[in-house]
Formats: structure tokens, sequence, C-alpha cells
């Protein structure tokens, strides 16, 4: 029903980004009071400037900076590549350091069960799914394709092909549930950034893409983008007059998780500190903002419960993966 297509998947590129060394990140650090002042908070975000999960991290950041809630310093590095999986290998590699830390997405899920990375979902340290997300199908706002029908009426005439962050993750997933319930067929391209895919769609190398409201309503308000689609159960503020996939009878039941994690086997003091921590950091009028404007839901799970929501999501998400034959 679908390819995927990526030019550094064909070159090899996604292998070697996977077999880089973890062994490069921090040691563990003991501190008799956890957070210390004077230990840098390395904090890793998985994807390019610019996306979902970077635009959370930094949130958080302006939150904690802003509230002083944080008494040392943070700095949060982009660490791109592999759908995740160099940045997250990276954290991976800094068991029991309680001063690396990471934002999650749909992709820390599925990038394990498409690739052979040395860590899963639950080997991390959970402090708590803060959000959860769904997403829009959009064209380049000059297309002739005025409407979703348009759009399923062309791709059964020919596969389009479909932009979407990282590989076989949720902006593949929700994709190919749509396809495979509409009838049509289409062609996958990954991007590491939301900004490479918008551009790719602009410049019409792209038939169409899928991304989180909150990162293109600026462009859709703006005539760039049309929307045509949404995922999610409810029209969010911005899209009204879009059809959901439930409407039109294609319901797929797939959202993206939203969260934080700190490196494997950190001590239980510091996992409790950022449970506290992000308890008053989601009760902030800077946090109800950024869930508003990026049209998010605020789905609230802490600690060990957060470690069971990530193994029954991963649970699920292999399934479907396996229904659609994105994996054997």
């Amino acid at each position: 029903m679908f390819n995927i297509e990526s030019n550094w998947m064909r070159s090899g590129f996604f292998a070697a980004l996977i077999a880089v060394p973890v062994g490069l990140a921090a040691p563990a650090v003991a501190q008799d009071v956890y957070p210390s002042a004077d230990q840098k908070l390395d904090w890793t975000i998985a994807f390019g400037p610019g996306g979902g999960n970077d635009l959370m991290a930094r949130t958080i950041i302006d939150i904690l900076t802003k509230y002083e809630l944080y008494p040392g310093n943070i700095s949060p590095q982009n660490r791109a590549g592999g759908s995740g999986a160099v940045g997250w290998g990276y954290l991976y590699g800094q068991s029991g350091n309680p001063y690396g830390i990471s934002t999650t997405s749909g992709s820390f899920v599925t990038t394990p069960l498409q690739a052979d990375t040395p860590w899963e979902p639950s080997d991390f340290t959970p402090v708590a799914l803060l959000a959860t997300d769904d997403l829009v199908l959009v064209v380049n706002g000059s297309s002739d394709i005025q409407n979703i029908e348009d759009f399923i009426a062309a791709a059964k005439a020919k596969p389009m092909n479909i932009g979407g962050t990282g590989t076989v993750n949720v902006d593949f997933i929700v994709p190919s549930l749509f396809a495979e319930k509409a009838g049509f067929e289409f062609e996958y391209v990954s991007f590491n950034s939301m900004a490479d895919q918008t551009t790719a769609l602009l410049s019409e190398a792209l038939d169409a893409m899928v991304g989180n409201p909150g990162e293109i309503l600026g462009m859709i308000d703006s005539g760039d983008l049309r929307p045509l689609v949404y995922s999610g159960d409810s029209v969010p503020e911005g899209l009204e007059g879009v059809p959901t996939m439930a409407e039109l009878g294609y319901d797929i039941g797939v959202s993206m998780p939203r969260g934080l994690i700190l490196p494997p086997d950190v001590p239980v003091e510091a996992q409790e500190w950022w449970i506290a921590t992000m308890k008053k950091v989601v009760e902030t009028p800077e946090w109800t903002t950024y869930i508003k404007t990026n049209t998010l839901t605020p789905t609230v799970i802490y600690g060990e419960d957060f470690r069971t929501f990530l193994t029954e999501t991963k649970d699920g998400f292999e399934k479907v993966l396996r229904s659609v034959g994105a994996i054997d």
C-alpha cells in the first residue's frame, strides 16, 4: 500500500546513527542534595529546531527558568537523527546520571519497533506524560486539491507522496491507517524536522504532509497551507470547518504521547524531584497557553504509571504497524 522513502535511510546513515557508541555520554554523578546548583542540566532534544519536540522542551525550560524551579544552568542540545535514535541513544548512555533529561514524542515509542536500538521506552526513568496531540493532513495552498474528497479521489487515481517527521512513527501511522480505511495508496517521505518537510511541500516536492496543528497554524491562516482532515476526535481552534477522520468514517484512534524522561537507573530522589517540579510546571499560565496554542490535550500521568503507559502504547503501536505491514 505504501513505501517509505528517505535519502539517509537509503544511504545507510540510519544504521550508522544507531551504532554510534553511547559511552561518550556523561558519567553518573552522585550528589548528597539534588539538584545541585553546580551541575549543568544536559537537556537532549531528539529532533531538530522548530518541531513539536523542540517547542515543548524549550517551553518547559523557559518555565523552569522564569519561576526559578531549577537551581543550576540548563543546556538544551538538539541531537537529531534516526527518528530520535541518536538523541535518546545519547541519553541512554548516561545511565545513572540525574543531570541528563529529555522530552519524548511518538518516535520514542515507534523507533525501537523498527530499528535495532539498544533501548526500549521502559528502560528510561519516567517522569511524566504531559500531553497528547493529533495531526492534520495539509496540502500546498496553491494545490488544485480543495478538500479531503478531492485528495482521496486523486490518491486513488495516482498514489501521492506524504511527508512526515521521522520514519515509522505516529506521522507514518496516521496516514497509513487513514489510507487503509479510505482505500488509497501513498508513498511516505520522512524528514528530520518540520521545517524541512514544510519547505518540501511549499516547493511542491511533496503532494501533502502531516503535522501538529500548533506547528503550522500560522501557515494555514496565511493560506500557504490548506488543511484537509484532522486525526483527533474534535477539531481544535483554528481548524474550524475541517472534518475529522472519525466524521468521515475513518476513525484511527492514534495520538502522540509527549512526556519527560531521565536516563535509566537514576536515583529515586531525582525522579521524585522532577515529578514534584513538573506538577508545578503544569499549573503555570505559560503551560496552559502552550497547551492551547499547540492544540494539545493535557493528559498528565506521573512516574511509574507513565512507564506502564509507555509499555502499553508500544504494544498497541506494534500491533498497528504489523497490521499495515510496516514491520515484520
